[in-house]
């Protein structure tokens, strides 16, 4: 079994908002989880998008995997630094402001044998 990895870091958006996208596609395959994207009206759909299609563009130029034979290992949404901002409020006082951002790791494995990818055949065909 292959493994493909591919990382968006920094983005900002909280990781409880792109966690709660990432939750809703985590069982689907990396095609069917792009196209749920699309429908899915939340900010962090798009860079989660972004991120499935670098991960399978990984998988089939660097390590010659088919598409189709690819699943989610993985989709792991991590807290990146925090900048921190003041809002002025009445009385002299401030109250913070955190601006969260977010990683965003995603590991792909094949379902591909590593005889058939040696043999060049897909989806485990013998000839």
């Amino acid at each position: 079994m292959i493994r493909v990895k591919a990382q968006q870091k920094y983005i900002r958006i909280s990781p409880r908002k792109i966690r709660l996208v990432a939750d809703a596609i985590r069982n689907l395959k990396p095609n069917q989880a792009i196209e749920k994207l699309q429908f899915i009206r939340k900010t962090a759909s798009i860079p989660l998008a972004k991120t499935i299609k670098q991960a399978v563009a990984n998988a089939v130029k660097n390590a010659n995997l088919s598409e189709e034979s690819l699943r989610f290992e993985r989709i792991s949404v991590g807290a990146g630094p925090t900048l921190k901002r003041w809002n002025a409020v009445s009385r002299g006082r401030a109250h913070a402001i955190k601006k969260r951002t977010s990683h965003i790791t995603i590991i792909l494995k094949s379902e591909e044998s590593k005889t058939d990818q040696k043999k060049g055949l897909k989806d485990g065909a013998k000839s």
